[in-house]
């Protein structure tokens, strides 16, 4: 029988999480430090490359150079906390179905989504980035002159959780190709989620429409970073509503709950071909 799930036990779980990213800290202390600095070192250049083309040309698209790093600054928090809460394969899903790894999750004394949800916990060893945006934020706040609010901070709190819940729900929507395909879809989710990185942490301000709308519904890169910063600025684009941004992480979360749940009965019914004599890894 499992334990009752409460707020306490998914805290004392990622503690466990935490302590065992500090254990790794600790005991491979050179690694540990040269793969912080590694994550650290690959986003800031990402940023700063857009960053200093804004500078040199007097923005993009009608943002100056403050107000890109301003979006600069929030991706940043959003690659910080996605690498935090586990960048390994609670949000990579397609890995462990591709692998055919689901039972190894099933024998637990845990829902599944509460294994999901707790595991890859690593405050420690994957913080350094989320440490990086905060400092970028502040300056870009301080260079725009922004007043700050109890009520702005809120904002910038939704607007980050809605960000992740987009992340999350896309990885999980095209992951449920795995339960049908595990060879072909094992790692579908890692090219939904760094296509996201690559075309994210440049404005679609100066656009033409035909590119931006399909920025924020088909592929919704734009979502990632650029609409959210202009709302927190107080300049939502293309006349949507600064709540744009709920709604999509509402339909689209919805929309990979039914499909991963289809796909998941369909895998206990039939489970992973990887286990028969013609699988791809048996």
């Amino acid at each position: 029988m499992a334990d009752k799930i409460t707020i306490g036990r998914i805290l004392r779980l990622l503690a466990i999480s935490a302590k065992m990213d500090l254990v790794w800290l600790l005991r491979d202390t050179k690694y540990a430090i040269l793969g912080i600095a590694g994550d650290m070192v690959n986003n800031v250049a990402t940023v700063s490359g857009v960053f200093l083309i804004a500078s040199r040309f007097g923005g993009i698209g009608g943002m100056s150079a403050d107000e890109v790093m301003f979006m600069m600054a929030y991706s940043t928090l959003v690659t910080g906390i996605f690498i935090m809460f586990g960048a390994g394969n609670s949000i990579h899903i397609s890995r462990i179905i591709g692998r055919g790894q689901l039972e190894h999750l099933f024998i637990q004394p845990l829902p599944l989504g509460v294994q999901l949800m707790t595991r890859g916990f690593n405050p420690f060893t994957g913080g350094g980035n989320l440490v990086v945006g905060t400092a970028l934020m502040a300056l870009a706040v301080n260079r725009l002159g922004l007043v700050i609010t109890l009520w702005w901070i809120a904002q910038l709190i939704a607007y980050l959780i809605t960000t992740m819940v987009i992340i999350i729900a896309r990885s999980y929507l095209v992951s449920s190709m795995a339960f049908y395909a595990p060879a072909a879809a094992e790692e579908i989710s890692s090219t939904a989620i760094d296509g996201t990185w690559f075309m994210s942490t440049f404005p679609l301000s100066g656009m033409p429409k035909y590119i931006q709308f399909p920025m924020l519904t088909i592929l919704p890169e734009g979502l990632m970073a650029w609409f959210p910063a202009l709302c927190l600025l107080g300049k939502p684009p293309l006349n949507l509503t600064a709540y744009y941004p709920m709604f999509f992480a509402l339909a689209i979360s919805l929309a990979a709950s039914y499909i991963f749940k289809k796909g998941l009965r369909h895998y206990v019914q039939k489970g992973s071909n990887r286990y028969l004599s013609h699988g791809f890894r048996r």
